[in-house]
Order: C-alpha cells, then structure tokens, then sequence
C-alpha cells in the first residue's frame, strides 16, 4: 500500500518515523527531536533530526500539534509503519496454550464461544475484542422433530451442529394429529439431516417443484411443514459480540465524552461496524484499517486490525480488535492472527 515517495524514503528517515511511532505508542505524548536523537540509535544532532521531521512531515507521515514541538504519527505514518517497519512479537507457547484452554471450555456452545473469544482479546490487548457470530449458512441440521400445539400450531425443536438445540412455534395450515407430525420429522430426518439449512431451504423447493402428483401424502405432508420452518432466509447481515468498550476510555485522544459517546452508539447501531466486517468477510488474511482508511468518520482514530476465522474450507466469521491508530501492532497482530485460527480449529472440533 506504499507509493513511489514512500518506497524512497531513506534509511535514516524510516528509522527515525519507526523511533517516533514506537515512543508515541508507548507513551502518547508528542515526540521530540532530544527524544529521537536518544532513542533512534543514530549519531545525529538536534538541527540535522528536525530536518527530517520537516521532511517526512511534508510528506504526510508526521503531523506537529499546535500545543506542543514534538510530532505525532499521522495516519498514513502509521500504514508505512505496519507495512514496512513493523516487527512482529509472535506468541509464546504459554499463551498459545493459555487461549487454547478457554476455547476448549466454551466449545459445546457456539455464542458462549463468541462471546468468550471477545472478552479474552478485550482482556489480553486492553482494548475492545469483537467477534462475528457464525455465518448461518454454515449450520447444518442434525434432527428435527414436531409437538402439536392448539390452533393449528408447532413446536419445532431442531438441533444444530450435532448439539445446539433451537425451538420455534410455526402455524400450519391445518391440524395434524401426533403420528402425522411424528411421520413427518422421520421423513425430514431421513432426507435432510446433515445438510446446511441453504441446501434443506433449496431441496424443499425442488422437490414440491418436481411434480407434487408423484409425491405420497407422507411427503406432502413433511414438506409443507417444513415449509413453514425454513421458509424464511436468515438475516444475511453480521452479526457480533464486542467486549471491552470501556477500555477505550482509557486513552487519552478518545477520553472526549461526546466523541465516546458517539463511538459507542455506532457500537450499538451497529451499522457503520457492520458495513465495515462484512468488507472483512470477503478479504483474505489479517484486514487493517487505520484512522480514516475505514472510511466512517467516527472510526477516524480508531484502528481496526482483524481476521477471519474458518468452518470447514469457508470464512464463517471474523474477529478482531478496535482501538486507538496508536495501538501496539505488533502484539495486537499476532494475538488476532492465532486467535482466528483456534476459534476455527475449536467450532469444527464440535461438529
């Protein structure tokens, strides 16, 4: 994502955009040239580093406060530094371990999982942890069975993925009387069990369109009640769990009230964030938006870093980390990077 006036900044520019990325991440003050000469590593004085600051400021990498000498990354200071100056702090095998083991405790139920995975990466990084639920089309139907109700009503109670259970009431037609609804969930059992709800919603219409005359009444009757319980597309929109917002009111350029107040009613909304994750969902490998490249003006100091995570060979979800542009990319990198890859490994282990 470099250009041609990025790819020609020299050696000494770039270590000296990489010291004052790093100081203004640890500490979130302004930088100055006393503290660049110091920790650079570079033989350079004063007047020689505040050139350079001059420099890489005209370019856009660095900004100067009004309120203070020093400078401050700006947001396209920070993509050179991801992408071309960053060290990555691969997890240790404790860690590893360590997310692994809560994984494992929350394996049997898939939001309990979520919810888990994006409070642990709230915890972990000190900043707000975001899951995406599974996508819908990826659960597939392990058994379904049918209790009458008055008014021509059902219980339906299906189980998911070999051990979620789901209820819902649909209204028939007409009565059907015990054995009929017990024949029919013998038949959707032997039909539909272990195909995603996509493939039963598709199997259903191709089988009334097939020529109902050549169905026996079992079948009619076992179709058009499920009709009535897989009729209706889920909701193809993300949906996520996020953790931690909190935290972001510990930094100090997000600690505006109104401005917090605003983020997390995007939060809430949901739909700058989920325009935003969707993008994700369709992007291979670690997403990374910085500031204003989100392109939601009340993400323009945040940073987004996420990754997906998979079920089977498909993307089911994402997951990641919000915070401040001034966020340790380094850490926060490899933690959503390994956590991605142990959620997948955990929710295909349950199948």
């Amino acid at each position: 994502m470099t250009d041609e006036t990025d790819a020609s900044l020299n050696e000494r520019a770039q270590l000296l955009l990489k010291a004052l990325i790093e100081n203004y991440i640890r500490d979130g003050q302004p930088v100055g040239s006393r503290t660049l000469s110091r920790d650079s590593g570079l033989s350079l004085s004063s007047a020689t580093i505040r050139n350079v600051m001059a420099d890489l400021e005209a370019l856009g990498f660095v900004a100067s406060p009004h309120t203070s000498a020093g400078r401050v990354p700006t947001d396209k200071g920070y993509r050179f530094f991801v992408d071309t100056l960053l060290k990555l702090q691969p997890l240790d095998h404790e860690e590893v371990e360590e997310i692994e083991r809560r994984l494992i405790g929350d394996a049997d139920n898939g939001r309990s999982l979520v919810q888990t995975v994006s409070q642990m990466l709230s915890n972990v990084t000190h900043m707000a942890g975001l899951v995406t639920l599974p996508n819908p089309n990826y659960v597939s139907l392990t058994q379904i069975e049918f209790i009458g109700l008055s008014e021509n009503r059902a219980l339906v109670i299906m189980v998911m993925n070999n051990r979620e259970v789901q209820n819902r009431v649909v209204q028939l037609e007409r009565y059907y009387a015990p054995e009929e609804l017990r024949r029919a969930a013998n038949y959707l059992n032997e039909a539909f069990a272990g195909r995603s709800l996509p493939d039963v919603r598709a199997m259903l219409v191709a089988q009334l369109e097939e020529a109902q005359q050549r169905m026996n009444q079992l079948m009619l009757d076992a179709i058009q009640v499920a009709q009535k319980v897989f009729d209706k597309k889920p909701d193809e929109r993300v949906e996520y769990v996020i953790a931690g917002e909190t935290n972001l009111m510990g930094f100090a350029e997000l600690s505006n009230i109104d401005r917090l107040r605003r983020l997390f009613e995007a939060f809430n909304e949901k739909h700058d964030m989920l325009s935003l994750l969707d993008n994700c969902l369709h992007a291979q490998g670690i997403q990374i938006f910085i500031g204003q490249e989100s392109g939601y003006s009340i993400l323009d100091d945040i940073s987004v870093v996420t990754a997906p995570y998979m079920q089977g060979n498909q993307v089911a979800g994402v997951l990641g980390i919000i915070g401040p542009t001034r966020m340790a990319y380094e850490r926060v990198i490899p933690i959503v990077d390994v956590t991605a890859k142990l959620l997948g490994s955990a929710l295909n282990a349950r199948k």
